[in-house]
């Protein structure tokens, strides 16, 4: 005896791809993934490719896997596929600490982010 399936939190129109514990910060990761909410698939891969921020790279893995599960999983068409929804989440900040003038010490965070990207399949009206 298993679990009961659980109802699908998406729309039968919709894929996502997670990426968990991406070493930049929720800040940072947002003014890439603003870059392309609401752009149709294409060209949002053709902004992150060119793009010279480095967590980019990482941003356009993401999408494509968005991509690749709306293909594959959903059977959802490749070419009207648009970034629904683009999120980030905050994850858990390391501390490290560096030693300063006069015995005292300045404390170095390093963040921790998650990014969620949805992909909708438009309609003839897109």
């Amino acid at each position: 005896m298993g679990k009961p399936k659980r109802e699908r939190a998406l729309k039968d129109t919709e894929a996502r791809a997670i990426t968990r514990m991406i070493r930049v910060s929720p800040r940072k990761l947002n003014l890439v993934a603003a870059l392309i909410r609401g752009k149709k698939a294409s060209a949002a891969l053709a902004d992150l490719t060119f793009s010279e921020k480095r967590i980019a790279r990482d941003v356009k893995k993401t999408l494509e896997s968005a991509i690749a599960n709306a293909e594959n999983n959903h059977d959802l068409d490749v070419d009207a596929l648009v970034v629904a929804e683009a999120f980030v989440g905050k994850a858990l900040v390391m501390k490290r600490w560096s030693p300063r003038a006069r015995g005292r010490v300045g404390r170095i965070e390093k963040p921790f982010s998650h990014l969620t990207i949805v992909v909708r399949e438009a309609g003839e009206a897109a």
